[in-house]
């Protein structure tokens, strides 16, 4: 299984910290976000390597950061070519690239780099492995409006995915999609074919909710919560609560 990391993104809303500074590789104590989530990950028998998708713009300095790591499964940094906000091929397409350049043919553990977890993607995958299908996480949301701003899905009792929508402005159930995937092998073509047949190209969330519609997707239930580092606001509270 490949990690596939998406941090590619111009984090407009980080101000200056992020201007010239990829938002993953901003420090939450003695590491960062990123580091954060790969000393998970890593540990993760399934998982064989890590891949980092990037803009051109900070490519470079995902290099830099690559020589002082020690992670026990190699790290593939992935430039897209792309230098501005306005050129950007969004978070679907940059996976698709990085699939095409590295010929991948595997399962793929997906994951947004901005955000802090309090479980384990151990579990995920297990998870994953027990329903031998493609796999999706998601949480209890009891706020209306953050449902009308994320993916929600509806479930059957066996966590199956009967369906699911983005930003919906009457949610169906009170199940929130966080960036989180794997897409088996199995099912990569489909993946693979999804920008042509009318998957939006930006958010990861796009892919899930196409794949849904494709084939047969189960949900994790969270285990624990995550941190979702958004805003400037989010980063220096992420840095009080738990940088120390």
């Amino acid at each position: 299984m490949k990690n596939i990391v998406i941090a590619a993104g111009y984090a407009t809303r980080l101000g200056e910290l992020t201007k010239n500074y990829p938002k993953p590789l901003l420090k939450i104590g003695n590491s960062t976000i990123l580091g954060r989530m790969l000393d998970d990950i890593d540990k993760i028998d399934d998982v064989d390597g890590h891949i980092i998708i990037t803009n051109h713009k900070f490519a470079g300095i995902f290099e830099e950061w690559k020589k002082d790591m020690h992670y026990s499964k190699p790290i593939t940094i992935v430039d897209d070519g792309t230098e501005t906000n306005e050129t950007r091929l969004g978070a679907v397409c940059d996976m698709l690239f990085a699939m095409d350049k590295l010929s991948i043919d595997d399962d793929l553990l997906v994951v947004a780099a901005d955000n802090l977890l309090f479980f384990s993607f151990r579990e995920f995958v297990d998870f994953a492995k027990e329903k031998n299908t493609s796999c999706i996480m998601c949480h209890e949301q009891p706020s209306i409006e953050k449902l009308q701003r994320t993916g929600v899905v509806e479930l059957d009792s066996h966590n199956r995915v009967l369906r699911m929508e983005e930003k919906p402005q009457v949610p169906k159930s009170h199940w929130a999609v966080p960036p989180f995937y794997i897409y088996l092998k199995k099912d990569l073509e489909l993946v693979r074919q999804s920008v042509e047949n009318g998957c939006g190209k930006d958010a990861p969330g796009n892919l899930a909710h196409y794949m849904v519609e494709h084939t047969v997707m189960h949900a994790w239930p969270m285990s624990a919560g995550r941190f979702d580092i958004g805003s400037l606001d989010t980063y220096y509270e992420a840095v009080e609560k738990y940088g120390k």
